[in-house]
């Protein structure tokens, strides 16, 4: 892995964020940025991880490479990686018409992610003429060349063997928890202290056991997060998993959400 900049000049970066602009032009009939009309796509695109497969430019495919992606909410704003760099940006919808705005992306140099695929992905979706197409969980891009990028819907994390990284409550995202399926467990981090655990999964509930916890003090922050994660121990949670996002349910409605971190 490469010396990483973190967004350390926070420029806007029209290139590195052209993938998400089409993706607003199938959110039904929501509305993507400030004056953007509603969109002419049945099917909803909104709220979904959609994986960039590959990009076909002047009939050559180029093969997608580690984790690009795109989501879009329903707030007009679209985040994403092209597989290396992150990016996010605001997009204006008329009809099946794109226009961007306030696009910001990362400047990172990963070794062992080929830079070449996502200055492609870039050039081809620079054009302002995008077109988006959504059949069952695939969606396709088209510029005005006939270039094209392909996407499809990304699946469900599974609960056992994935790294959920805690979101709620804010720990600064130290808190993080890993099921073990085969040794019916739970351990990971509280946001301070390390925590292992008894976790019986089954019918859409997790039972947590008794907390075995290391003993160390952190600023408070970390401390409030913490103790409402123990909360979570010695009883029953509903679960669910949607895409890359684990929601915990107690017994008296309070929510707990985690990510799948790429």
């Amino acid at each position: 892995m490469g010396m990483y900049r973190q967004k350390h000049q926070q420029r806007m970066t029209l290139m590195a964020v052209a993938v998400l602009v089409p993706l607003a032009a199938a959110c039904g009939n929501e509305r993507a940025g400030a004056g953007g009309a509603a969109a002419d796509v049945d099917k909803p695109v909104t709220g979904i991880r959609w994986n960039v497969d590959s990009v076909t430019v002047d009939g050559t495919t180029h093969r997608a490479s580690g984790s690009a992606h795109v989501t879009l909410d329903d707030q007009g704003r679209a985040e994403g990686s092209y597989g290396c760099n992150t990016f996010s940006a605001r997009a204006a919808v008329d009809g099946d018409r794109i226009t961007l705005s306030d696009a910001v992306s990362t400047e990172m140099g990963c070794d062992d992610r080929p830079m070449d695929f996502e200055r492609t992905l870039s050039r081809t979706l620079a054009d302002s003429g995008l077109k988006a197409d959504v059949s069952d969980d695939r969606l396709t891009l088209t510029a005005d060349s006939g270039d094209t990028v392909r996407l499809s819907k990304a699946k469900d994390a599974p609960l056992a063997g994935t790294k959920w990284t805690v979101t709620t409550p804010s720990t600064d995202s130290r808190a993080h928890l890993t099921f073990d399926a085969k040794k019916g467990t739970v351990s990971g981090s509280l946001g301070c202290n390390q925590v292992n655990a008894e976790a019986t999964v089954r019918d859409g509930h997790i039972t947590l056991g008794t907390p075995a916890m290391t003993r160390m003090m952190c600023e408070d922050s970390l401390m409030a997060g913490e103790k409402a994660l123990t909360k979570l121990f010695n009883s029953t949670l509903a679960y669910s998993v949607d895409q890359r996002t684990l929601t915990l349910t107690s017994e008296n409605g309070t929510e707990v959400r985690a990510v799948a971190k790429s």
